[in-house]
């Protein structure tokens, strides 16, 4: 638990650099921030940031004397003039419930004798955004966060990415009059798909909006054609690309240029490529209606539909994923006893 204390807060002037400070000790890590006096417009600013790109982010308001002597954990006081944050670094990331006080221009000498650590991240002149920045980096606590909006790295220019939520997936799936079982099997495969997800790098809320949508295209076709057909409908509701290939690149475990070539499907990629795609494809895979199955008995469907030469290449990615997220299929087959609604 990271706790942030701002101290020195003065809502007339200092607007800028305590939003910053907030927002900093959001993107990297910490749990909640406690300023010094009451901001409304801070509190909305950093509520709706938390709202849009994700976490639990909380702030709070009080006196920095009480909060100081309430608080149960050590006390790091960030100052240029305390000990080098190498010399103390390694015993701090031992503690498991930390207060990082940043003050203002001028702290107040007790601050220093409550304090359990005066590290300076510099024994110079510095912005106390920079030092926090570097302090929460060094502490290597940050948190992957997922919001309605992600960004999306790029070399070049600015991509956001707007995620749907749970209620809007299925509010989409409604919309295009997918029926009972449909809803149920793609409410079982974000399921599946979030709890294969826990163990390595993945987006929660790209699985999840992944696994509802993959299968709208069953509203208009239960062919081959499905996941072409969910595509383009995500396309016309505006939904980002990588929204959309959660549709066309879960059957069949992905599809080679050649086989949608021999299937007539349009000119695309069916690969699924991201970890959120794979974990999506793998594990609508492993269902079957709205169970979850072994996969030596999917293997074992395919090849008695005559799908031998697509077996190698699905048990490639389970195996991939087996390895790569930790997942136990013991684990996913225990979701088989929860109720869907």
């Amino acid at each position: 638990m990271i706790t942030v204390l701002r101290i020195g807060h003065r809502p007339e002037r200092d607007k800028r650099i305590t939003t910053h400070v907030a927002l900093v000790s959001r993107a990297f890590g910490a749990d909640r921030i406690i300023v010094d006096r009451v901001d409304e417009k801070l509190r909305r600013t950093i509520n709706n940031v938390t709202k849009k790109f994700g976490g639990n982010f909380e702030i709070e308001f009080g006196n920095y004397m009480e909060a100081i002597r309430k608080f149960r954990g050590a006390k790091v006081h960030l100052t240029m003039y305390g000990i080098p944050l190498e010399d103390r670094i390694s015993e701090i990331r031992k503690l498991e419930n930390i207060m990082v006080i940043v003050g203002s221009e001028k702290v107040p000498r007790p601050i220093y004798e409550m304090a359990d650590f005066n590290i300076a991240v510099k024994n110079q002149p510095h912005s106390e955004v920079s030092a926090l920045s570097i302090f929460l980096d060094r502490l290597g606590r940050g948190k992957e966060l997922n919001g309605e909006l992600k960004i999306i790295p790029e070399g070049k220019g600015k991509k956001v990415l707007r995620i749907p939520g749970r209620e809007e997936c299925l509010a989409l799936l409604e919309k295009y009059g997918a029926d009972d079982g449909l809803m149920r099997h793609s409410i079982m495969v974000s399921r599946v798909a979030l709890a294969m997800g826990k163990g390595c790098d993945s987006d929660g809320r790209l699985l999840e909006a992944g696994a509802l949508l993959h299968d709208i295209g069953r509203t208009v076709t239960h062919s081959i054609f499905h996941g072409v057909e969910g595509y383009r409908i995500l396309k016309r509701e505006g939904m980002d690309e990588a929204i959309a290939r959660f549709c066309s690149t879960h059957v069949g475990a992905g599809l080679l240029k050649s086989t949608a070539k021999k299937l007539k499907l349009p000119d695309q990629d069916y690969i699924p490529r991201t970890i959120e795609e794979k974990i999506v494809c793998n594990s609508d895979t492993l269902l079957k209606g709205n169970k979850v199955v072994k996969i030596d008995v999917i293997a074992k469907d395919y090849k008695e539909k005559g799908l031998s030469s697509e077996i190698p290449r699905l048990k490639g990615l389970y195996y991939h994923l087996e390895k790569k997220c930790q997942f136990r299929i013991e684990e996913l087959l225990e979701l088989n006893s929860q109720q869907i609604y």
